[in-house]
């Protein structure tokens, strides 16, 4: 398939007049739905934004390729527009972009038109290919372009399944659509190396699956391993070579210095799991790395359980036990499912992923088992982020007393060694630490319970303001994780505080740049009008690129209004029974008018401190 099967003269245009990057977006879609190549309009330019969310498809040279796929496209195709004057579209160069091309890509789309329209992307790095289109008079002429490129492209890739040659390095390039930054950094890598004199094999990970996959042979003898990847790839098959991890745009942005320094063999050496993993870059590392994937993977247990539970609240608090007077077979249903199910086992889950963070597999079940038993033995959230993190270290211990084991007893590591010796460290262990801990926790629930008003306001203002010191970091689910354990415990009140002063942040940026509209660009303002949602739904998250891009006004703004929301919360004594779900659980609080009018509070007083601390534009 041709290039010019999916982009004809009707999804052209010449002179391009938005000045903003959506404005761009907007036409180019506009110029698709027009040519009836759209099933929903609304829903694919939806799907470009949060492509572009994730990071700009703004390239250098002046190139911006936005792309989704999605179902909102009833045929697959292409849009072009040329910006005579250029366009700041966030490119990676910091420059004007001028030429663009949209890509439209149904969720059937076949192979053969993905393999098209990644041909594009690459065909985009060639200089007179690019300047040819910047200088295009007419539609016409854009099509005699790409048609005497295409006509000319005749090189093929040479797949060599061994090279002898030492002067030769592999590669891995992957984004999370796979349709064009794949494409782009890879054919980047390939263009730099032949400049080089140095042999690339570069595998593809796109939306069509792997392309030029590379053989093991080819990996154990080359230099180095460049992984261009911002989604999950196979690494197993990189143990004990030097590997390269970047964003995906690092390779077409630094192609030369990735391949020089793959070739020098300064890549970190990877090691193995036993397991496939994603690459990641600039991830987190040590202990908030370890715990982050206990939460996280904790996070819908406590949620899914969390809910049902309120609900069978709503029946009578104690509706659930067949020994009291309101008991209720639906209440007592839902507690089995919530409290019984997912409550149950979400610190065994928390202690288990803390520990496969740490000791990769084998630290599973060890870590998770501890867990197990500070649930059953009183010690809670502390005790079960305690054997994730003694599980872990634990096999890492037995792992590393193991390694001078000769190599034929190899095997029986992972289904004997591992298991049992590290749940043997683990259990022991555990058994003495739970007696503090559990002597921690029957004195922080005393104290809770025994605090007067004025401390709980005191308490308020402080977890309030902890969820806006960070927006979802490690300060934020301290928090979060405190108001959890009181739920545990059945302190109610901690965690509704909690939640008014996550839902503060983005609820004051929306309000901020729908009343000081002088006060944020269009964008700004197009993007806090999203804040209302992600505040409703307690998404801390959504004030972050606000308090990114303004930190000395934005952040103590929040953690004033939080810590407002937090202590007014614990002042007209509002009881939050669900972990999450914001303004959708509301009904479900304790006093819920007033619950709500002390995040209307908290959000306004930091919206106004926002609007009024801000400079105009």
């Amino acid at each position: 398939m041709k290039i010019l099967d999916l982009l004809s003269r009707e999804t052209m245009v010449m002179n391009l007049t938005g000045g903003t990057k959506k404005a761009v977006i907007d036409e180019l879609v506009d110029l698709l739905d027009g040519a009836g190549k759209l099933n929903d309009k609304d829903e694919y330019r939806a799907a470009i934004l949060a492509r572009e969310a994730q990071s700009s498809t703004g390239l250098e040279e002046g190139i911006a390729i936005p792309h989704a796929k999605t179902k909102a496209v009833r045929t697959p195709a292409l849009a072009f527009g040329l910006h005579r004057s250029g366009v700041d579209y966030q490119s990676l160069d910091e420059e004007p972009s001028n030429l663009f091309f949209m890509i439209a890509a149904s969720e059937g789309a076949s192979d053969s038109h993905i393999e098209t329209l990644s041909k594009l992307t690459t065909y985009l790095l060639d200089d007179d290919f690019r300047e040819a289109l910047l200088k295009a008079e007419s539609k016409d002429e854009v099509v005699n372009i790409i048609e005497r490129k295409e006509a000319n492209d005749t090189e093929e890739e040479v797949i060599e399944e061994k090279i002898e040659a030492k002067n030769y390095v592999v590669a891995v390039t992957a984004c999370p659509t796979g349709i064009a930054h794949t494409y782009m950094a890879a054919d980047a890598l390939k263009k730099k190396a032949k400049e080089l004199g140095v042999e690339i094999k570069v595998e593809t990970n796109g939306s069509t699956g792997v392309k030029n996959m590379l053989a093991q042979g080819e990996i154990d003898g080359a230099a180095g391993v460049i992984v261009a990847a911002d989604k999950a790839v196979e690494m197993d098959r990189f143990d004990g070579k030097p590997v390269i991890s970047v964003p995906v745009k690092e390779g077409i942005k630094n192609p030369q210095g990735l391949i020089e320094k793959a070739m020098s063999g300064n890549g970190e050496i990877y090691r193995s799991s036993g397991e496939k993993k994603g690459s990641t870059t600039g991830e987190r590392k040590g202990f908030y790395k370890h715990l982050m994937n206990g939460v996280s993977n904790m996070l819908p247990f406590v949620v899914g359980g969390g809910i049902l539970i309120a609900i069978s609240f709503m029946f009578g608090i104690k509706a659930f036990d067949p020994a009291d007077p309101s008991f209720n077979p639906v209440a007592k249903f839902l507690m089995d499912i919530g409290g019984g199910g997912a409550f149950a086992l979400m610190i065994p889950i928390l202690a288990g992923f803390i520990g496969m963070s740490i000791a990769d597999r084998p630290g599973f079940m060890p870590a998770m088992v501890g867990g197990f038993m500070a649930a059953n033995q009183g010690g809670g959230f502390l005790g079960g982020l305690i054997a994730g993190f003694v599980g872990g270290y634990a096999v890492v211990a037995v792992k590393n007393a193991t390694k001078g084991m000769p190599q034929s007893l190899e095997g029986i590591k992972p289904v004997l060694i591992f298991p049992l010796f590290g749940l043997l460290l683990t259990g022991v262990a555990m058994h003495f630490i739970l007696i503090p801990v559990v002597s921690i926790n029957t004195a922080m629930a005393n104290f809770l319970n025994n605090m007067g008003t004025g401390n709980l306001v005191v308490l308020g203002i402080i977890l309030g303001g902890m969820m806006a010191v960070d927006m979802g970091g490690p300060v934020n689910k301290a928090a979060f994780t405190f108001g959890i354990a009181a739920i545990e415990s059945g302190n109610l009140a901690p965690h509704a505080a909690v939640m008014a002063g996550g839902m503060v942040p983005p609820l004051a940026i929306a309000l901020a740049t729908t009343v000081f509209k002088k006060k944020f660009t269009l964008e700004e303002k197009e993007s806090g009008l999203t804040n209302y949602i992600m505040g409703a739904s307690f998404i801390t998250e959504g004030a972050i690129p606000f308090a990114a891009a303004d930190p000395g006004r934005v952040i103590p703004a929040c953690i004033i209004g939080s810590a407002i929301a937090g202590g007014l919360a614990m002042m007209f004594g509002c009881e939050l029974p669900a972990p999450h779900g914001g303004i959708f659980v509301i009904p479900l609080v304790k006093n819920a008018a007033m619950y709500m009018a002390a995040i209307v509070v908290g959000s306004v007083v930091a919206g106004g401190i926002i609007g009024v601390t801000k400079k105009e534009i």
